[in-house]
């Protein structure tokens, strides 16, 4: 299993927008995004700040997005 990628909150967002998910509201730090087939996920904003890895693990398993599925 190859290691996580390091990743910041932009890139994430971007990697859910282009999956279908969209931005359904914010509160505080939090973006919250919805998949029209009802899944969720929370994503702390912190613009250019690397997420923990265990972090990006649970919005990727949230999301159903395999780790060897990214570019």
């Amino acid at each position: 299993m190859p290691g996580l990628p390091r990743l910041t909150a932009k890139k994430i967002i971007a990697l859910l927008l282009k999956r279908g998910f969209v931005e359904a509201r914010q509160t505080g730090s939090h973006k919250v995004f919805y998949h029209q087939d009802g899944r969720r996920t929370v994503v702390p904003f912190h613009g250019n700040k690397i997420l923990h890895p265990k972090l990006i693990k649970s919005i990727f398993n949230e999301a159903g997005i395999e780790i060897n599925e990214l570019p």
